[in-house]
Parts: structure tokens; C-alpha cells; sequence
């Protein structure tokens, strides 16, 4: 397909047109640029720090997790330290606390009031997160939105559903899959999800990798 602007009515029409916020960003950028405030290198370095931040990082710790008890029991009780054994930063982070799935107990993360998210362990949050439809019924009906994303736990399973805040942020860490006992580390993050380590699903089955 042709990247040429139509000329249809006469003129061109830029693909994408910035918006009113967004040219005030870039003009305070070149302005800081300008002054020697910051540098291309910062921002760039800033840009890759940013996309580092991914659900990988939050399958890395579970995995580590799933294989390696010692590792699992720093990771519930000094989550910082353990990410840090792992390369990952979670310094921004005030308070972390990791939440260990069971047969009998199952547990789910949402923010009530906005959007609160462990972003250096699992990236940007998604939008279904972020809605008020979910801070709603997340509260009210965990269970149905447990369905809607394919997990139904028993009438024996116990529920619970923890509100994060500006303070406070977690991670779910999920069952391992039963069959994956002769998985690898890097195997078995690709079953973690990043809807696992929020806690609305389970961790994806063994049989996906074959």
C-alpha cells in the first residue's frame, strides 16, 4: 500500500495529527534540550527503560519461583530483594507484596479508586484494568470475572480480592501448571501471564508449549 498523502479534495492530510498536549511534550522537550537540561541519550535511555517494563519481568520471578523454593520464599517475604537477584528494579515501589495462589485460595488484585499497578513487574496495565466496569465488580463479583476469563473455582476456594493503593502494590503468583515438572525456567515464564499475576486466570496449561 502507497504511503502517498490523498489529494482527493486538493491538499494533503498529515496521517496523524498531534494533538494539543502532545506538541506541548515535544515543545518542552526541545526546549529542555535546548537549555542542556537533559540529553537524547537521557531520553533514550528513559525509552528503554521504559519498554523494559513488561509482564516478562513478573513470569521471570514466578518461574524462578515455581523451580526454586528458597528463591520463593525471599521472593513472599522480601519481594524487592528478590527482583533485584533477578536484574529487576522494583526500588519505585513503596511497599510490594507477593500473593501466593493455594488449592484452596485464590487471590485477585485490582484498584478501586484509579489505575495503582505494579508497572516495573508487569508493564503497563491494561485497559480492562484501569475500567470502572472491573473496580466495580471486582469487589462485588470476583467470581463472574473469574469466568469471563476462563477460571472457575470450586464453591471451596476462597477468594479474596486486595486493593491496591499509591502505597502498596501486588503480585500474584499463580499455581504452576500441573505437567511441568520437566520444564526449564524460561519454559515455564512463557506459561505465566500477565492476567495470572493479576489473578483473574490461572497460569496457562503445560500442553500450550507442545
Amino acid at each position: 500500500m502507497s504511503d502517498a498523502p490523498s489529494e482527493a479534495h486538493g491538499h494533503d492530510h498529515p496521517k496523524h495529527e498531534l494533538s494539543y498536549y502532545a506538541k506541548r511534550i515535544y515543545a518542552i522537550r526541545d526546549l529542555l534540550l535546548e537549555k542542556g537540561v537533559i540529553t537524547e541519550k537521557d531520553i533514550q535511555c528513559q525509552i528503554e527503560y521504559q519498554e523494559a517494563r513488561s509482564p516478562a519481568n513478573g513470569a521471570k520471578l514466578v518461574a524462578r519461583a515455581w523451580v526454586d523454593p528458597a528463591f520463593k520464599a525471599r521472593l513472599i517475604n522480601d519481594p524487592k530483594r528478590a527482583c533485584a537477584e533477578m536484574d529487576i528494579d522494583a526500588a519505585s515501589i513503596n511497599e510490594f507484596v507477593v500473593l501466593e495462589n493455594t488449592q484452596k485460595v485464590r487471590h485477585m488484585v485490582v484498584c478501586t479508586l484509579c489505575s495503582c499497578y505494579p508497572r516495573p513487574i508487569l508493564g503497563r496495565p491494561p485497559d480492562w484494568y484501569k475500567s470502572l466496569n472491573y473496580r466495580q465488580r471486582a469487589v462485588n463479583d470476583p467470581r463472574g470475572i473469574m469466568r469471563e476469563f476462563g477460571l472457575v473455582p470450586s464453591d471451596d476456594v476462597e477468594v479474596r480480592v486486595h486493593d491496591s493503593t499509591a502505597d502498596i502494590r501486588y503480585l500474584v503468583l499463580p499455581l504452576r501448571p500441573e505437567g511441568s515438572g520437566g520444564l526449564g525456567e524460561d519454559e515455564l515464564a512463557k506459561l505465566v501471564t500477565r492476567d495470572s499475576m493479576i489473578g483473574v486466570t490461572d497460569a496457562l496449561p503445560a500442553a500450550t508449549l507442545k
